[in-house]
């Protein structure tokens, strides 16, 4: 199976590939949003007034993550953080703009007095155990070192998220 673009491809089938990538409760997301709400913290999503457009907002705890893609977002040195061999002068522009706007958005909500904390996609499926780590080290500093996250296993935790991935879009 290929993973990039086919330039054989009409411009009509490729706009229809494209149109198929989601922007919101995509798989990294959704694994992101069940760890924290395991570890007891609830949010909001998408809060529409903060700049750059947070995934999750945790109001108590003034602190925003973004659920970034490497390849949209430009995650250094991530192998899936790759160039498109076509139209390369296109992508280059496009993911400058990428990164710019996110260190726009970052700094801020910084200066709004909101803690920023980006999780990478390839982070959450390859180690969700870490990323919870992580989440809990910024949301709780004075109780990190006693608490204790369980966990199913890796699989269970990827199998029931594309399970709400594929529920969600026909409930609503």
């Amino acid at each position: 199976m290929k993973t990039r673009l086919d330039s054989s491809k009409t411009p009509a089938h490729r706009s229809w590939n494209m149109s198929r990538i989601r922007s919101r409760n995509t798989m990294p997301e959704l694994l992101v949003r069940s760890l924290l709400h395991r570890m007891g913290y609830r949010f909001s999503l998408r809060q529409t007034g903060l700049p750059g457009k947070p995934d999750i907002v945790l109001p108590r705890y003034r602190t925003v993550v973004f659920v970034h893609g490497c390849f949209w977002h430009r995650h250094r040195g991530c192998r899936d953080a790759t160039m498109p061999k076509s139209r390369q002068p296109f992508w280059l522009k496009k993911f400058e703009q990428n990164t710019a706007r996110d260190s726009r958005s970052q700094r801020a909500l910084r200066r709004l007095g909101w803690r920023t904390v980006t999780v990478w996609e390839c982070q959450v499926l390859r180690d969700p155990r870490g990323v919870a780590g992580r989440l809990n080290r910024v949301l709780r500093p004075h109780t990190a070192a006693s608490f204790q996250l369980i966990l199913p296993e890796r699989s269970v935790l990827v199998r029931n998220a594309g399970k709400r991935a594929r529920g969600s879009a026909m409930g609503r």
